[in-house]
């Protein structure tokens, strides 16, 4: 375990090798699971304000969904996550001609219609945090569908920390993440 400022980080983090391989899971983590994505308060007032731009990168049977319940809902931990469709899929995942799922978020984002890239939640897997009273676990959370990305960052060498630089910096900010590489790098030299 890693302590640094107020978060908690799992060895894995540093140690694991990632790197997403959409070409084999197909975003898989985008449908696959037992709930929608975890989404903060804020995201939630970032997204109702954003939701009118985003639609349009959505699909009809999604626009469907939010219009009838919304695009968020409140689990049974009192958790915000994204609603889902029937069959698990995320309100806000497309799916493009390979059949690969994308996030509709995203793709606006990448268009420039909207500042809002993804939920932090999406945006740092296979990275769980777990906020407590006062310090942040950061947890590398193993699931089978990301074999092929572990395999891929394996072949790479690249280490999940480093997979996830720019999601990292974004919730943590540059110093938080220059203080984990130098530490990274301290420990894996120990080795």
């Amino acid at each position: 375990m890693i302590i640094l400022q107020d978060t908690l980080i799992s060895d894995d983090i540093i140690e694991k090798k990632f790197c997403c391989s959409l070409n084999s899971c197909k975003g898989a983590c985008c449908i696959e699971g037992d709930r929608g994505a975890p989404i903060s308060e804020e995201e939630v007032q970032i997204i109702q304000k954003e939701l009118k731009i985003i639609s349009d990168f959505l699909d009809p049977e999604a626009l469907r969904l939010i219009s009838e319940k919304g695009f968020y809902e409140v689990d049974e931990d009192g958790d915000f996550v994204t609603t889902c469709l029937d069959d698990g899929r995320c309100a806000f995942v497309t799916q493009d001609e390979t059949g690969t799922l994308k996030c509709g978020i995203e793709k606006a984002n990448e268009a420039g219609q909207t500042d809002f890239r993804k939920p932090i939640s999406c945006h740092l897997y296979p990275v769980r945090l777990k906020e407590m009273e006062t310090y942040t676990l950061v947890n590398y959370h193993e699931w089978q569908i990301c074999k092929a990305a572990c395999s891929l960052g394996e072949d790479l060498g690249l280490p999940l920390y480093k997979f996830l630089k720019d999601s990292l910096i974004r919730r943590f900010g540059t110093e938080w993440y220059t203080a984990l590489n130098q530490l990274a790098e301290q420990k894996l030299n120990e080795k």
